[in-house]
């Protein structure tokens, strides 16, 4: 699914989100689904969940950043991130889900999008996700700890628009192998992500992927 990107707009209503039809979101599920967009999915002022069994990527790397955006109410917002990119991964059993609060007359909705089970992962190029806690078992292989982020050079780069510190502390890898993963992020970026088996669900209440 393409969301907004990040720092984007302001989701003053939920029904302004879910304006497109239910057959729009179809052919965008579809496309994705056969890798024919890039994807971006970020909710300006909210962070979200993601998880997965197995993430298995190559040219890795990682360095601090500040995501901006806008609060439900319109007032600015900024966080810390470490964005974690990959110049290709594979994803087995990944899940997103974002809750939108205090819906007039419906409380909490829960999005949730699920992909890559049944033995075809999601796969993902040029994939950067902004993480503001992560947990996970990780190995790692050809490893750089404290390379400064201008001389990232293994991983995809530092993203354009990103406000890091070229100067300031990151690390890369050849590989990156992380399983039974949970994290909160504030976006999800990636040039091509081809979701297999994609669900997207919407539903009352508060319903995380963990």
């Amino acid at each position: 699914m393409e969301s907004q990107v990040r720092g984007g707009t302001r989701w003053k209503r939920f029904a302004v989100v879910m304006v497109p039809s239910v057959a729009a979101t179809a052919c965008i599920g579809i496309a994705l689904a056969q890798g024919a967009l890039a994807a971006s999915f970020s909710v300006s002022g909210q962070s979200f969940k993601v998880s997965a069994d197995k993430l298995v990527g190559t040219g890795f790397s990682q360095y601090g950043a500040i995501d901006s955006g806008y609060t439900l109410d319109g007032k600015k917002t900024a966080h810390p991130v470490a964005v974690s990119a990959f110049k290709s991964a594979s994803i087995t059993n990944m899940c997103q889900s974002v809750v939108t609060p205090n819906i007039p007359l419906l409380g909490s909705v829960s999005l949730t999008l699920k992909a890559g089970g049944g033995g075809t992962p999601v796969e993902a190029e040029n994939l950067y996700i902004d993480v503001e806690d992560l947990s996970a078992d990780a190995t790692f292989k050809g490893i750089d700890i404290g390379v400064a982020g201008k001389d990232l050079s293994k991983g995809p780069g530092i993203k354009d628009g990103d406000s890091a510190n070229p100067y300031g502390f990151a690390q890369q890898a050849e590989s990156a192998t992380l399983t039974d993963v949970k994290q909160t992020a504030w976006a999800t970026t990636a040039g091509t992500f081809k979701l297999s088996g994609l669900k997207m669900s919407l539903s009352t209440g508060v319903k995380e992927c963990y």
